[in-house]
């Protein structure tokens, strides 16, 4: 039993949000499916009690059980304050006010955390599908798409031949016009789409992208940053940020970043 409850823990874990029929576990450890339920209680009140997710039990012919990742408050503060002590290193200022952030965005235990971090953040709402600019914002977008378990499409800055008939929009970015593309084929009509990117400056990638909703007849379900720069004005936009860099002083070598409103 502890195996079969092993297993079907991580089955689980890496099939978030899909409705799985207990007739499954039945079939595949030939137990009874009373059983099953009774393992899946067991299962429940473990994942709840340390706060890796909940699990719905849907009753009924086509009933069967559903896994929401989550994660605590508290080891979501933990990862964002450590995350945030690392981005105030000075030796991150690059010219043009812009931060690295590349070690932190491929590294994958970090990535997961986010993804879950950003998930929980949005829990509620229905996406259908997670947005990004190429190219730092891809394993972002990834991360979270992977843990509400919804595809992800990439908006580029440039035409690619293999991306097939495209809708472009202009947008503002740094006092000039530029234009980005996204392929036909990559978002459906109606769906309603996450933001992810990386750093918000001004504000003009993010806009351009909800513009490219309107194209789609798509529907903005919310906008979330790995960090933001305080300093920086920007026409009213709502957003949700792990990191909020509240002064950049090239100059003097100085980073100063707090928490940002992804908890408020």
């Amino acid at each position: 039993r502890s195996d079969r409850m092993v297993v079907i823990s991580n089955y689980l874990l890496n099939h978030p949000y899909e409705l799985t029929s207990l007739n499954t576990f039945a079939e595949k450890y030939e137990s009874a499916k009373s059983s099953i339920s009774e393992d899946i209680v067991i299962i429940k009140r473990a994942f709840e009690e340390i706060e890796i997710g909940t699990i719905e039990t849907i009753t009924g012919a086509g009933g069967g059980v559903i896994f929401t990742p989550s994660i605590s408050d508290k080891e979501a503060k933990k990862i964002v304050e450590k995350l945030r002590d690392q981005l105030s290193e000075s030796d991150r200022i690059l010219p043009g006010g812009y931060i690295y952030l590349s070690d932190l965005l491929s590294t994958p235990s970090i990535l997961n955390s986010i993804g879950r971090i950003i998930a929980k953040a949005f829990r509620g709402q229905k996406i259908d599908a997670v947005m990004t600019v190429a190219t730092k914002g891809v394993p972002l977008a990834n991360a979270v798409a992977n843990t509400l378990s919804v595809p992800f499409v990439i908006v580029r800055r440039d035409l690619k031949i293999t991306e097939g008939s495209t809708v472009s929009v202009n947008y503002g970015s740094s006092d000039r016009i530029e234009k980005m593309f996204l392929s036909k084929r990559s978002l459906k009509a109606g769906s309603r789409v996450l933001i992810v990117d990386d750093f918000l400056k001004g504000g003009g990638t993010i806009n351009g992208m909800i513009s490219l909703l309107t194209e789609f007849e798509s529907e903005l379900a919310g906008v979330a940053v790995f960090a933001d720069n305080a300093q920086e004005k920007r026409d009213q936009l709502a957003y949700k940020s792990l990191l909020k860099v509240t002064n950049i002083d090239v100059k003097e070598n100085k980073l100063n970043v707090e928490v940002g409103n992804i908890f408020d």
